[in-house]
């Protein structure tokens, strides 16, 4: 219910997801001149792709998704709002929120086939309050966004945290809820912890590490719904469910609603993946965890790569433990580094569903390419990479690609393409990773990679 303040796969240290709270100086090279920044560029057009597996494995999603919790307790009924939702935004919304939420808003009656407006009275089903990141901090440490049930606003939140009113488990039905979102982070951040709070509000409250495709996923890969998380949220809002039923009697109507919604699904093999024990989840989590010390967090990715060696994954979880490792170990040592990169690599070619996990991949690849003057190769890894970033609508892993392939192509001696590509980095950039200093020591971070002399 809300997502990480650590964004949980970043592109190696110089492509972090968000800006850091604190200002630190820019690397800096001689002669180097302030930068003419272009406009922010925005996405305008969303390319969701449709579910690629069968509509039994979405089904059991489905359960598991709407009928348990992270922690692992269960939920006896089904919820969803049973009126048209309404929404009203409180506090001051960052700058090009109101796009975003209208863009949300439209792709949801579209692609969901929920009724969804927003108001502007002093009640609605559900309040997005704007507020300051260290104000969601104080009342939620790690969260960089959340929801909560039966409140409106974050003061009423903070008398209510330790009342069964505010908890999920105790949930039977959705009238009123309320989306904390930040308006001092940058437009990408704002925009994603949009998409997966106000789909967890009127749609599901779990997360599933096996989901390689959905935002409902704490590895936050995903950063904006995609075609899996609406075909989801518009079996939720199917007429033939309603609040108050049991899992099995949504069980029992599922695979008539998905017959008719994703037919494409009725005849894809009947497979899925297995179960994420929460040993693997744990040590995941803890190799990602600020407050652990290196060597803890080390000894926790190790274990989560041993875990899923031992139960023989060969999914996109195997691959994140590996990836995982390889971020970790990138500086102190850049040759084992490699290796888990590649093997990251290996284990997510071929699977569907893992365009952007692949893509975040052949950012360190191709870092090392151009570390080892190998332009060409580089060049090789970017171009489906970009493609993909793109698709998935994710700035800033798209303007670090673009930055790396502009390096790549001064490698190859093609400085008119480069520059071209440096500058369409830059827009995208300042959407992906907010003020114009990170924007700046994010591209001398990424020219530090090439050789010297080259």
């Amino acid at each position: 219910m809300f997502r990480t303040a650590a964004c949980a796969l970043t592109a190696l240290a110089l492509a972090a997801c968000t800006a850091p709270a604190a200002r630190v100086e820019a690397p800096t090279r001689a002669a180097a001149a302030p930068l003419a920044l272009p406009p922010v560029k925005v996405f305008t057009a969303p390319r969701p792709q449709p579910p690629q597996r069968s509509n039994a494995a979405v089904a059991r999603d489905f359960l598991d998704l709407h009928f348990q919790l992270e922690g692992g307790s269960t939920l006896p009924q089904f919820t969803r709002f049973e009126t048209p939702i309404t929404l009203r935004v409180t506090g001051t919304p960052a700058p090009g929120f109101t796009r975003e939420l209208n863009a949300l808003l439209a792709r949801l009656r579209a692609e969901a086939g929920i009724s969804i407006r927003r108001v502007s009275g002093e009640t609605a089903s559900i309040t997005i309050q704007m507020v300051s990141r260290n104000e969601i901090r104080q009342a939620l440490p790690k969260a960089a966004c959340f929801v909560v049930p039966n409140v409106s606003s974050l003061a009423e939140y903070r008398r209510n945290r330790r009342s069964p009113r505010t908890n999920w488990a105790l949930l039977r039905e959705r009238d009123r809820l309320a989306v904390f979102l930040p308006n001092d982070t940058s437009p990408q951040e704002v925009r994603d912890c949009l998409h997966e709070e106000l789909a967890q509000a009127i749609g599901p409250l779990n997360d599933l590490y096996r989901l390689p495709d959905s935002v409902f996923n704490d590895d936050n890969m995903h950063a904006v719904l995609t075609g899996f998380d609406m075909l989801i949220l518009r079996a939720t809002y199917a007429p033939e469910l309603r609040t108050g039923m049991s899992r099995d009697q949504v069980a029992a109507r599922l695979p008539a609603i998905l017959a008719r919604l994703n037919p494409r699904g009725e005849g894809a093999a009947a497979q899925g993946l297995p179960e994420t024990p929460r040993a693997w989840a744990a040590a995941y989590e803890r190799a990602l965890g600020p407050q652990a010390s290196l060597r803890e967090r080390l000894r926790a990715a190790n274990k989560a790569a041993e875990i899923a060696r031992d139960l023989g994954w060969i999914d996109h979880r195997r691959a994140l433990s590996h990836y995982t490792l390889g971020r970790m170990l990138h500086i102190r040592e850049p040759e084992l580094a490699l290796q888990h990169f590649l093997t990251a690599r290996d284990f997510l070619q071929g699977l569907p569903g893992t365009g952007i996990h692949q893509a975040k991949v052949a950012v360190q690849l191709a870092a090392y390419d151009i570390a080892t003057g190998n332009g060409a190769s580089a060049l090789a890894r970017l171009k489906p990479a970009i493609e993909a970033a793109a698709s998935h609508e994710n700035a800033a892993l798209l303007s670090t690609l673009l930055m790396l392939q502009a390096e790549a192509l001064e490698l190859e001696g093609r400085i008119a393409e480069a520059r071209r590509v440096r500058l369409d980095s830059l827009g995208w950039a300042r959407y992906g990773f907010g003020p114009d200093w990170v924007v700046e020591a994010r591209l001398e971070e990424i020219a530090a990679l090439r050789p010297s002399g080259s």
